[in-house]
């Protein structure tokens, strides 16, 4: 995939990202005792889902960018879990989901090819 391509599906993996922060905030809300409860996460959540379906409407996706949608999901899902149990630490350890969104970071940053040595400039 070339960075063109990518640098055009920024809307796309952003609003993934944006999902999956307001979908977990979405289920904190209504199933955690220790998050007051708000509407504004579900409304959020809806926003974002139908902004990334009017998106996939009106262009189809890249190869690749369909995995790349669903790492950055899980980013904001397991990003969103991990400042939760900062914040309570009763809900218990935020290791493994920060593990996991490091991974996942270093994995969408390898595949968009942040990390090439070829186009970096030698002062």
């Amino acid at each position: 995939m070339e960075k063109q391509q990518l640098k055009a599906e920024r809307k796309t993996l952003v609003l993934s990202i944006i999902a999956g922060v307001c979908g977990y905030g979405t289920l904190a809300v209504l199933f955690s005792s220790y998050v007051t409860f708000s509407i504004f996460p579900v409304l959020a959540f809806a926003m974002a889902v139908y902004c990334l379906y009017q998106e996939y409407m009106r262009k189809p996706m890249a190869e690749g960018v369909p995995a790349l949608a669903s790492a950055c999901f899980f980013v904001g899902i397991f990003g969103y879990a991990a400042l939760l149990r900062a914040e309570y630490p009763a809900m218990g350890s935020n290791f493994i989901p920060l593990m996991i969104v490091l991974a996942l970071l270093f994995w969408v940053s390898y595949k968009m090819g942040v990390m090439d040595k070829k186009d970096q400039k030698t002062a």
